[in-house]
């Protein structure tokens, strides 16, 4: 069991990374969604600033986007809202066994986010267009969801694993 937590120890630096990468991409959009409000607000008060037609779709996309994608990086920093209430009058088994329970669902979940969310975002999404930018597939708008669920897997692993060593190491300290 001792090589198995020495291997999640090895695979840390790959999830740092990941958390990082989806991070910059999230405050790139940040980034993106301030610019383009502002030079639409700015294009309806100032007679010489254009006011796009599609500004308005897409910092709405940009808003998705960062939603579902900065949801999923809260699961690595154990921030969702979870139900401990009982916790304190549980067994620490029961309670390690429930988190690891809780880990299972939410990587069905996101399997199943990926799944289906590629399904609908290569079906439907690919087949509208964006109304003020006809030239630009509604696959975009959709594509957070599988996305989203791609970085809830990679982040979910790394807690699931760090779960199931925690538990089998207390069993193995006996």
């Amino acid at each position: 069991m001792a090589s198995f937590i020495q291997r999640l120890d090895r695979a840390k630096p790959f999830f740092d990374a990941a958390h990082r990468y989806v991070m910059f991409f999230c405050k790139l959009l940040l980034v993106t969604d301030i610019l383009i409000t502002s030079m639409a607000v700015l294009g309806r008060y100032v007679s010489f600033i254009p006011d796009p037609a599609w500004s308005e779709e897409i910092v709405l996309t940009c808003m998705i986007y960062m939603a579902v994608i900065s949801a999923s990086m809260a699961l690595r920093r154990n921030a969702h809202i979870r139900v401990t209430a009982m916790d304190k009058y549980l067994p620490p088994k029961v309670v390690q066994a429930l988190d690891v329970t809780a880990d299972i669902c939410v990587t069905a979940f996101s399997v199943m986010m990926l799944v289906v969310g590629w399904r609908y975002c290569t079906g439907l999404g690919s087949k509208a267009f964006y109304t003020s930018i006809p030239t630009l597939s509604k696959f975009w708008l959709y594509f957070p969801i599988p996305l989203a669920g791609a970085c809830m897997l990679v982040f979910e692993a790394e807690i699931l694993c760090r779960h199931i060593g925690v538990l089998f190491a207390k069993e193995a300290a006996k």
